[in-house]
């Protein structure tokens, strides 16, 4: 792997951290986990505890509004019914979480986030430039 992709994808790692940092703050209390996920805090990726799993994807766009581009995933680790309403709340509260601190995770990039039609994709300049 080119060592800035490696660098653009540790910099979406530590985002999706801190955004995982956030949910489980603000709404980690919530739901009961999956039973089968430990309690937060209990592993050394964040992804892997608690009651959120928080990610990027590369996706090449084939059929998208937007092209190439990393899905962000949040996703919610339990087994209750969560209300359509309640899970869009925490994606969107997530979402603008990421969106603001865009600037100070890329600070050389132009970068936007937008609903591609059922996900939230970052797009914009994943240019490796120059070596």
């Amino acid at each position: 792997m080119h060592p800035k992709q490696a660098e653009l994808e540790d910099t979406m790692s530590q985002m999706c951290r801190q955004l995982d940092d956030y949910l489980e703050d603000k709404y980690g209390n919530l739901y009961r986990i999956h039973p089968n996920r430990p309690v937060r805090g209990r592993t050394a990726n964040p992804n892997n505890d608690g009651l959120f799993s928080t990610g990027t994807m590369f996706t090449l766009g084939y059929g998208s509004d937007f092209g190439r581009g990393y899905i962000i995933d949040i996703e919610i680790r339990s087994l209750e019914k969560i209300p359509s309403e309640e899970r869009q709340k925490i994606e969107k509260d997530g979402i603008a979480f990421i969106t603001k601190r865009l600037g100070s995770f890329f600070p050389d990039r132009k970068l936007e986030i937008v609903r591609d039609k059922t996900v939230w994709k970052l797009i914009g300049d994943f240019s490796l430039g120059t070596v």
